[in-house]
């Protein structure tokens, strides 16, 4: 089952009116998320916050029935958009939604906030 990446497009790093920026960092990094996302097969969505607001720039992978991480204090670059698509990549193809941490991609290390259980599928 493919895995999401829902991306914050309301994110704002520290310094963002101080560079002029005309769109969210948020917005920024998204557009590259979904470049790098697409071929691969990922599915994104952007939402308006994730109340990581501290953290900018961040980002949640999931899949249905799998466990779930929020990841954050990105730079929104190239880089970092690939790394994330990278590590989706593995969690899309893991059952449960682990990926061993020797396998992470180097620009995820040290960006993870919180992991999410999935929920029951019954009462």
């Amino acid at each position: 089952m493919t895995s999401w990446i829902t991306i914050c497009a309301g994110c704002k790093r520290a310094d963002w009116s101080e560079r002029g920026m005309d769109k969210t960092d948020g917005e920024a990094f998204a557009e590259l998320i979904e470049a790098a996302a697409q071929p691969a097969g990922i599915n994104t969505r952007r939402v308006t916050c994730t109340m990581g607001c501290e953290r900018a720039c961040n980002v949640i992978v999931q899949g249905a029935g799998k466990i779930s991480y929020s990841l954050g204090m990105f730079d929104a670059t190239p880089s970092d958009a690939q790394a994330i698509v990278d590590y989706a990549i593995m969690h899309s193809e893991s059952e449960t939604g682990q990926v061993p941490f020797r396998q992470w991609p180097i620009g995820v290390k040290g960006h993870f906030v919180s992991r999410h259980i999935p929920l029951p599928e019954q009462n």
